[in-house]
């Protein structure tokens, strides 16, 4: 079987050049090529022999994917894709770029589907497929550039599946994406989302990554948490903050809670001053996200007013907090939304 160029770290690459019999250096026009230049056939790498083109494409592959669905939204151009991922098991994933100002954003995803199961989240019904592979994550911003003819400068891992579940992979894509002979887009324009893995928090923190860790909290307590997110019955809500707090001080990066506000289950007066007690002492921002409408689900967010009493006792107790705009309404841009339709 050919091996996935574009999952190979430049590292990697040097090495297999070197057992193909090239120059070292060559690894690094080729690596360029792939990933800057988003070349998608070994015969446009013109600046190598034609004999180490032939050896490439006897040896490796030069992974794609299909866009199967592209949604513009009328209300604020979110853009969101359904990309099948190709091979012989057909599975879908989705990736939703978010244009701003000075900036575009893309959220991405990890896997396909979910095992983590929580309650809120479409990207969980049908349970987890795969892992997707390093090349399969970069390729989606690869192609959204080539897509759009703009740079992205924003990733956040807060797409399909838990990245901390497919560990290894995305600290693959990690190093590809951030590499300055590709895509070279810095850490601290990175932040990576997890339901609480608590025991890869500090795995993560232990790679010493300038990343933003952000956090599905979701809840002020064991009891409440218990109910939306199964990943608390083996990591208790304690365990949890002190990672984080660990995190925030061993990188000294600010860590995002992720709070959505479900009404009359986690957004009451009592909660907010109960999560304020929780994350005081943490270097840390706390991002409000009222539910998104999932058919499956019944859930409601509460009104703008109450959702705004929620942010000003978090302020007043000193915790720094906001309300997540919403992007993409009209094109079910949240997790999972329209992978789950292709799959019905």
């Amino acid at each position: 079987m050919k091996k996935d160029i574009l999952s190979l770290t430049f590292e990697e690459l040097q090495n297999e050049i070197i057992a193909l019999g090239a120059e070292k250096y060559r690894a690094g026009q080729i690596f360029n090529r792939l990933h800057a230049k988003k070349i998608t056939d070994f015969s446009e790498i013109t600046n190598i022999s034609e004999q180490l083109r032939q050896k490439l494409t006897e040896n490796f592959c030069i992974k794609q994917l299909i866009i199967r669905k592209k949604l513009v939204s009328k209300c604020d151009n979110t853009v969101k894709y359904l990309y099948g991922l190709g091979g012989s098991d057909d599975e879908n994933t989705e990736t939703v770029l978010m244009p701003y100002r000075h900036a575009n954003s893309l959220c991405i995803s990890t896997q396909a589907g979910c095992k983590m199961n929580c309650a809120f989240c479409a990207s969980a019904i049908g349970g987890l497929a795969r892992n997707l592979t390093p090349s399969e994550m970069l390729l989606q911003i690869i192609n959204i550039e080539k897509d759009t003819g703009e740079r992205v400068s924003n990733i956040v891992l807060m797409g399909i599946g838990e990245p901390l579940d497919n560990f290894e992979n995305v600290i693959k894509f990690l190093e590809l994406v951030n590499s300055k002979e590709g895509l070279n887009i810095g850490m601290r324009h990175i932040s990576l989302s997890t339901c609480g893995l608590v025991d890869k928090i500090y795995e993560l923190e232990a790679r010493n990554l300038a990343l933003t860790l952000s956090v599905s909290l979701h809840a002020p307590n064991d009891e409440i948490r218990s109910k939306i997110m199964p990943v608390n019955n083996k990591y208790k809500i304690g365990e949890l903050i002190r990672a984080c707090k660990g995190y925030a001080e061993h990188t000294k990066r600010r860590v995002s809670f992720e709070y959505i506000l479900i009404n009359n289950l986690n957004d009451s007066v009592e909660n907010a001053r109960e999560l304020a007690s929780r994350v005081k002492n943490i270097l840390c921002h706390v991002n409000l996200i009222p539910v998104n409408k999932v058919e499956e689900k019944d859930f409601a967010s509460p009104d703008r007013k109450k959702t705004e009493i929620f942010r000003r006792i978090l302020e007043n107790c000193g915790i720094n907090a906001t309300i997540r705009r919403k992007c993409g309404d009209d094109v079910a841009a949240s997790c999972g939304q329209l992978r789950r339709n292709q799959i019905d």
